[in-house]
Protein backbone atom coordinates (compact mmCIF):
# COMPACT_ATOMS: atom_id res chain seq x y z
CA UNK A 1 0.00 0.00 0.00
CA UNK A 2 2.82 2.25 0.91
CA UNK A 3 4.40 1.75 -2.71
CA UNK A 4 1.04 2.28 -4.38
CA UNK A 5 0.53 5.58 -2.09
CA UNK A 6 4.27 6.72 -3.02
CA UNK A 7 3.32 6.39 -6.44
CA UNK A 8 -0.08 8.29 -6.82
CA UNK A 9 1.16 11.02 -5.06
CA UNK A 10 4.07 11.22 -7.80
CA UNK A 11 1.21 11.27 -10.35
CA UNK A 12 -0.51 14.04 -8.57
CA UNK A 13 2.42 15.91 -8.39
CA UNK A 14 2.99 15.55 -12.15
CA UNK A 15 -0.78 17.05 -12.69
CA UNK A 16 -0.38 19.75 -10.31
CA UNK A 17 2.99 20.89 -12.58
CA UNK A 18 0.31 20.49 -15.93
CA UNK A 19 -1.99 22.97 -14.25
CA UNK A 20 1.10 25.18 -13.64
CA UNK A 21 2.16 25.06 -16.88
CA UNK A 22 -1.42 25.50 -18.28
CA UNK A 23 -1.28 28.57 -16.11
CA UNK A 24 1.56 29.49 -17.91
CA UNK A 25 0.02 28.71 -21.35
CA UNK A 26 -3.26 30.78 -19.93
CA UNK A 27 -0.88 34.15 -19.10
CA UNK A 28 1.55 34.09 -22.05
CA UNK A 29 -1.58 34.14 -24.34
CA UNK A 30 -3.67 36.51 -22.12
CA UNK A 31 -6.43 34.19 -22.10
CA UNK A 32 -7.39 34.79 -17.93
CA UNK A 33 -10.81 35.87 -18.80
CA UNK A 34 -11.83 33.48 -21.87
CA UNK A 35 -13.93 31.76 -19.41
CA UNK A 36 -15.64 35.17 -17.65
CA UNK A 37 -17.40 32.86 -14.83
CA UNK A 38 -17.15 30.12 -12.56
CA UNK A 39 -16.84 27.12 -12.17
CA UNK A 40 -18.64 27.12 -15.72
CA UNK A 41 -17.73 28.78 -18.79
CA UNK A 42 -20.18 30.95 -19.91
CA UNK A 43 -23.10 28.47 -18.20
CA UNK A 44 -21.40 25.63 -19.70
CA UNK A 45 -19.48 23.00 -19.02
CA UNK A 46 -18.11 22.69 -22.15
CA UNK A 47 -17.40 26.11 -23.69
CA UNK A 48 -18.72 27.44 -27.03
CA UNK A 49 -17.20 28.15 -30.00
CA UNK A 50 -18.44 30.57 -31.65
CA UNK A 51 -19.67 33.91 -31.00
CA UNK A 52 -23.35 33.17 -32.44
CA UNK A 53 -23.68 30.42 -29.41
CA UNK A 54 -23.60 34.04 -26.80
CA UNK A 55 -26.13 35.92 -28.80
CA UNK A 56 -29.87 35.90 -27.78
CA UNK A 57 -31.86 33.41 -29.48
CA UNK A 58 -35.60 33.67 -30.40
CA UNK A 59 -37.29 29.98 -29.63
CA UNK A 60 -34.31 28.60 -27.94
CA UNK A 61 -34.57 26.56 -24.57
CA UNK A 62 -32.37 28.68 -22.37
CA UNK A 63 -30.79 26.62 -18.94
CA UNK A 64 -30.68 28.52 -15.41
CA UNK A 65 -27.41 30.28 -15.28
CA UNK A 66 -26.16 30.50 -19.42
CA UNK A 67 -24.22 33.76 -20.20
CA UNK A 68 -24.43 35.85 -23.32
CA UNK A 69 -23.46 38.97 -24.71
CA UNK A 70 -26.09 42.04 -25.06
CA UNK A 71 -24.97 45.38 -26.41
CA UNK A 72 -21.48 44.20 -24.85
CA UNK A 73 -22.69 43.28 -21.57
CA UNK A 74 -23.24 39.57 -19.87
CA UNK A 75 -26.33 38.44 -19.03
CA UNK A 76 -27.07 35.38 -17.41
CA UNK A 77 -30.64 33.32 -17.49
CA UNK A 78 -32.69 33.46 -13.85
CA UNK A 79 -34.26 30.19 -14.94
CA UNK A 80 -34.74 27.27 -17.48
CA UNK A 81 -37.09 28.78 -19.88
CA UNK A 82 -38.08 29.41 -23.85
CA UNK A 83 -37.44 32.24 -25.29
CA UNK A 84 -39.61 34.43 -27.23
CA UNK A 85 -39.38 36.13 -30.48
CA UNK A 86 -37.56 39.12 -29.01
CA UNK A 87 -35.15 39.30 -26.17
CA UNK A 88 -37.20 40.20 -22.55
CA UNK A 89 -34.69 41.31 -19.87
CA UNK A 90 -36.89 39.95 -17.46
CA UNK A 91 -35.56 36.80 -17.83
CA UNK A 92 -32.57 37.51 -17.56
CA UNK A 93 -29.96 39.42 -14.74
CA UNK A 94 -26.57 40.89 -15.04
CA UNK A 95 -23.93 39.59 -14.37
CA UNK A 96 -21.82 42.04 -11.89
CA UNK A 97 -18.75 39.96 -10.48
CA UNK A 98 -17.00 42.24 -13.56
CA UNK A 99 -17.65 44.16 -16.51
CA UNK A 100 -15.67 42.04 -18.71
CA UNK A 101 -18.07 41.20 -22.10
CA UNK A 102 -15.84 39.79 -24.90
CA UNK A 103 -15.51 36.09 -26.36
CA UNK A 104 -12.69 35.19 -28.04
CA UNK A 105 -12.79 31.12 -28.44
CA UNK A 106 -9.04 30.60 -28.84
CA UNK A 107 -8.60 32.61 -25.07
CA UNK A 108 -11.96 30.43 -23.80
CA UNK A 109 -10.63 26.96 -24.94
CA UNK A 110 -7.08 27.69 -23.44
CA UNK A 111 -8.63 28.70 -19.98
CA UNK A 112 -11.45 26.21 -20.19
CA UNK A 113 -8.28 23.23 -20.87
CA UNK A 114 -6.52 24.85 -17.78
CA UNK A 115 -9.79 24.52 -15.28
CA UNK A 116 -10.19 20.93 -16.49
CA UNK A 117 -6.44 20.13 -15.83
CA UNK A 118 -7.05 21.34 -12.54
CA UNK A 119 -10.12 19.52 -11.65
CA UNK A 120 -8.41 16.20 -13.39
CA UNK A 121 -5.37 17.02 -10.69
CA UNK A 122 -8.28 16.48 -7.98
CA UNK A 123 -8.75 12.95 -8.73
CA UNK A 124 -5.29 11.42 -8.10
CA UNK A 125 -5.22 14.02 -4.49
CA UNK A 126 -8.59 12.18 -3.45
CA UNK A 127 -7.07 9.07 -4.05
CA UNK A 128 -3.72 9.18 -2.10
CA UNK A 129 -6.17 10.63 0.79
CA UNK A 130 -8.26 7.61 0.77
CA UNK A 131 -4.81 5.10 0.50
CA UNK A 132 -3.44 6.98 3.27
CA UNK A 133 -6.28 5.63 6.01
CA UNK A 134 -4.76 2.24 5.66
CA UNK A 135 -1.38 4.10 6.55
CA UNK A 136 -2.82 5.53 9.61
CA UNK A 137 -1.66 3.06 12.47
CA UNK A 138 2.28 3.30 10.90
CA UNK A 139 2.31 6.94 9.17
CA UNK A 140 -0.70 9.44 10.77
CA UNK A 141 0.99 12.11 9.18
CA UNK A 142 0.20 10.81 5.51
CA UNK A 143 -4.02 11.30 6.51
CA UNK A 144 -2.91 15.05 8.10
CA UNK A 145 -1.16 16.14 5.18
CA UNK A 146 -3.32 14.23 2.67
CA UNK A 147 -6.69 16.37 3.90
CA UNK A 148 -4.55 19.19 4.00
CA UNK A 149 -3.55 18.83 0.65
CA UNK A 150 -7.23 18.04 -0.47
CA UNK A 151 -8.85 21.18 1.68
CA UNK A 152 -5.61 23.35 0.17
CA UNK A 153 -7.10 22.27 -3.84
CA UNK A 154 -10.55 23.70 -2.20
CA UNK A 155 -9.02 26.91 -1.32
CA UNK A 156 -7.03 26.72 -4.89
CA UNK A 157 -10.15 26.57 -6.85
CA UNK A 158 -11.67 29.45 -4.52
CA UNK A 159 -8.87 31.60 -5.22
CA UNK A 160 -9.25 30.71 -9.22
CA UNK A 161 -12.59 32.21 -9.05
CA UNK A 162 -11.87 35.11 -7.36
CA UNK A 163 -8.85 36.09 -9.61
CA UNK A 164 -11.58 35.68 -12.67
CA UNK A 165 -14.19 37.77 -10.73
CA UNK A 166 -11.92 40.24 -9.76
CA UNK A 167 -10.56 40.49 -13.86
CA UNK A 168 -7.48 39.60 -12.94
CA UNK A 169 -6.44 41.58 -10.29
CA UNK A 170 -2.10 41.18 -9.83
CA UNK A 171 -2.35 40.04 -6.16
CA UNK A 172 -4.46 37.27 -6.25
CA UNK A 173 -3.12 36.31 -9.28
CA UNK A 174 0.35 36.09 -6.98
CA UNK A 175 -1.33 34.55 -4.11
CA UNK A 176 -2.98 31.77 -6.62
CA UNK A 177 1.27 31.37 -7.91
CA UNK A 178 2.30 30.77 -3.93
CA UNK A 179 -1.10 28.93 -3.17
CA UNK A 180 0.61 26.29 -5.44
CA UNK A 181 3.74 26.29 -4.76
CA UNK A 182 2.56 25.46 -0.97
CA UNK A 183 0.43 22.73 -2.40
CA UNK A 184 3.78 21.11 -4.29
CA UNK A 185 5.84 21.55 -1.32
CA UNK A 186 3.27 19.23 1.25
CA UNK A 187 3.08 16.97 -2.06
CA UNK A 188 6.63 16.65 -2.71
CA UNK A 189 6.94 16.16 1.62
CA UNK A 190 4.76 13.02 1.29
CA UNK A 191 7.00 11.90 -1.39
CA UNK A 192 10.20 12.21 0.48
CA UNK A 193 8.71 10.43 3.66
CA UNK A 194 6.69 7.74 1.89
CA UNK A 195 10.27 6.03 1.23
CA UNK A 196 11.23 3.03 1.53
CA UNK A 197 15.25 3.49 1.54
CA UNK A 198 17.52 6.37 1.93
CA UNK A 199 20.51 6.84 0.02
CA UNK A 200 23.95 7.47 1.61
CA UNK A 201 23.92 11.12 1.47
CA UNK A 202 25.97 13.15 4.29
CA UNK A 203 24.43 15.25 6.69
CA UNK A 204 26.23 18.85 6.73
CA UNK A 205 24.60 21.94 8.60
CA UNK A 206 26.25 24.32 6.69
CA UNK A 207 24.88 22.94 3.27
CA UNK A 208 21.84 22.26 4.91
CA UNK A 209 21.16 26.35 5.74
CA UNK A 210 22.70 27.06 2.28
CA UNK A 211 19.91 25.30 0.57
CA UNK A 212 16.84 26.74 2.87
CA UNK A 213 18.34 30.51 1.87
CA UNK A 214 18.95 29.69 -1.67
CA UNK A 215 15.03 28.10 -1.31
CA UNK A 216 13.90 31.34 0.65
CA UNK A 217 15.61 33.21 -2.34
CA UNK A 218 14.00 31.50 -5.16
CA UNK A 219 10.66 31.97 -3.68
CA UNK A 220 10.91 36.06 -3.37
CA UNK A 221 12.15 35.72 -7.01
CA UNK A 222 8.88 33.67 -8.30
CA UNK A 223 7.19 36.75 -6.54
CA UNK A 224 8.84 39.18 -7.71
CA UNK A 225 8.66 37.66 -11.42
CA UNK A 226 4.78 37.59 -11.06
CA UNK A 227 5.06 41.14 -10.32
CA UNK A 228 7.43 41.76 -13.05
CA UNK A 229 4.42 40.27 -15.63
CA UNK A 230 2.09 42.09 -14.03
CA UNK A 231 3.39 45.43 -14.71
CA UNK A 232 4.26 43.94 -18.82
CA UNK A 233 0.34 42.81 -18.41
CA UNK A 234 -0.26 46.38 -18.04
CA UNK A 235 1.85 47.69 -20.36
CA UNK A 236 0.76 45.58 -23.13
CA UNK A 237 -2.80 47.12 -22.32
CA UNK A 238 -1.65 50.60 -22.80
CA UNK A 239 0.57 50.08 -25.58
CA UNK A 240 -0.17 47.27 -27.52
CA UNK A 241 1.37 43.89 -27.23
CA UNK A 242 5.08 44.78 -26.70
CA UNK A 243 4.81 47.30 -28.69
CA UNK A 244 7.39 49.07 -26.35
CA UNK A 245 11.00 48.14 -24.91
CA UNK A 246 11.38 47.21 -21.21
CA UNK A 247 14.77 48.60 -21.49
CA UNK A 248 13.43 51.91 -21.24
CA UNK A 249 10.94 51.88 -18.88
CA UNK A 250 11.52 48.85 -16.45
CA UNK A 251 10.35 48.78 -12.74
CA UNK A 252 11.94 48.74 -9.94
CA UNK A 253 10.99 45.56 -9.17
CA UNK A 254 12.55 44.30 -12.51
CA UNK A 255 16.19 45.87 -11.24
CA UNK A 256 15.47 43.89 -7.66
CA UNK A 257 14.65 40.74 -9.37
CA UNK A 258 18.00 40.67 -11.95
CA UNK A 259 19.96 41.54 -9.31
CA UNK A 260 19.02 39.06 -7.02
CA UNK A 261 19.16 36.24 -9.83
CA UNK A 262 23.17 37.07 -9.72
CA UNK A 263 22.99 36.23 -6.09
CA UNK A 264 20.51 33.16 -5.97
CA UNK A 265 23.16 32.45 -9.04
CA UNK A 266 26.80 32.74 -6.56
CA UNK A 267 24.67 30.87 -3.94
CA UNK A 268 23.74 27.94 -5.70
CA UNK A 269 27.42 27.69 -7.18
CA UNK A 270 29.06 27.83 -3.59
CA UNK A 271 26.67 25.00 -2.57
CA UNK A 272 27.41 23.05 -5.79
CA UNK A 273 30.96 23.02 -5.15
CA UNK A 274 30.86 22.49 -1.40
CA UNK A 275 28.48 19.58 -2.32
CA UNK A 276 31.35 18.35 -4.57
CA UNK A 277 34.11 18.97 -2.38
CA UNK A 278 32.85 17.16 0.93
CA UNK A 279 31.27 14.29 -1.32
CA UNK A 280 28.06 14.72 0.40
CA UNK A 281 26.00 13.11 -2.18
CA UNK A 282 23.20 15.41 -3.73
CA UNK A 283 23.40 14.19 -7.15
CA UNK A 284 20.06 16.48 -7.89
CA UNK A 285 21.96 20.13 -7.08
CA UNK A 286 22.90 19.09 -10.57
CA UNK A 287 19.27 19.88 -11.86
CA UNK A 288 19.38 23.01 -9.61
CA UNK A 289 22.15 24.65 -12.06
CA UNK A 290 20.88 23.13 -14.91
CA UNK A 291 17.03 25.11 -13.90
CA UNK A 292 19.48 28.72 -13.21
CA UNK A 293 21.09 28.44 -16.99
CA UNK A 294 18.14 28.03 -18.32
CA UNK A 295 16.23 31.00 -16.16
CA UNK A 296 19.11 32.91 -16.80
CA UNK A 297 19.22 32.17 -21.20
CA UNK A 298 15.14 33.36 -20.69
CA UNK A 299 15.62 36.29 -18.38
CA UNK A 300 18.07 37.36 -21.24
CA UNK A 301 15.97 36.86 -23.63
CA UNK A 302 13.19 38.60 -22.59
CA UNK A 303 15.26 41.76 -21.71
CA UNK A 304 17.16 41.90 -25.34
CA UNK A 305 14.63 40.63 -27.73
CA UNK A 306 11.18 42.20 -25.84
CA UNK A 307 9.67 39.09 -25.12
CA UNK A 308 10.00 36.06 -27.52
CA UNK A 309 7.16 34.20 -27.69
CA UNK A 310 6.86 31.07 -24.90
CA UNK A 311 9.96 32.67 -22.92
CA UNK A 312 7.79 33.88 -20.33
CA UNK A 313 5.59 30.88 -19.57
CA UNK A 314 9.32 28.76 -20.15
CA UNK A 315 10.49 31.20 -17.21
CA UNK A 316 7.76 30.90 -14.88
CA UNK A 317 7.63 27.04 -15.52
CA UNK A 318 11.11 26.43 -14.94
CA UNK A 319 11.24 28.63 -11.81
CA UNK A 320 8.54 26.22 -10.67
CA UNK A 321 10.38 23.04 -11.24
CA UNK A 322 13.82 24.31 -9.76
CA UNK A 323 12.45 25.33 -6.28
CA UNK A 324 10.68 22.34 -5.79
CA UNK A 325 13.71 20.22 -6.51
CA UNK A 326 15.48 22.91 -3.98
CA UNK A 327 12.95 21.78 -1.72
CA UNK A 328 13.24 18.31 -2.08
CA UNK A 329 16.78 18.56 -1.23
CA UNK A 330 15.86 20.15 1.80
CA UNK A 331 14.15 17.15 3.01
CA UNK A 332 17.01 14.80 1.94
CA UNK A 333 19.87 17.11 3.69
CA UNK A 334 17.59 16.18 7.24
CA UNK A 335 19.97 15.30 9.84
CA UNK A 336 17.33 12.04 10.95
CA UNK A 337 17.73 10.99 7.15
CA UNK A 338 21.73 11.01 7.11
CA UNK A 339 23.41 8.11 8.48
CA UNK A 340 26.94 9.66 7.92
CA UNK A 341 27.98 13.23 9.25
CA UNK A 342 30.45 15.94 7.59
CA UNK A 343 32.40 17.30 10.97
CA UNK A 344 34.49 20.02 8.84
CA UNK A 345 32.41 23.25 8.14
CA UNK A 346 35.40 24.83 5.43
Amino acid sequence: MRKRFRKTVKIALVMIYLVIIAGAVVRMTGSGMGCPDWPKCFGYYIPPTELSELQFKPNHDYKKGVVIIVNEELQVSKEDFTSAKNFNINNWEPYTAHDYAEFNPLHTWVEYVNRLLGALSGIPILIFTIMSIWLWKDRKRFLLLSIFTVIAMGFQAWLGKTVVDSNLAPYKITIHMVMALVIVAVILYLIFASKTSFKNQKFDKTFRNGIIIATLLSLVQIILGTQVRQFVDIQNKLNGYFNWDITAIAPMEFYVHRTLSIVLLLINLWLFYRNRKLNLGYNKFKLVLICIGLEIATGIAMYYFNFPFSTQPLHLVIATIMIGIQFYIILESSRKHQPKTVKTST
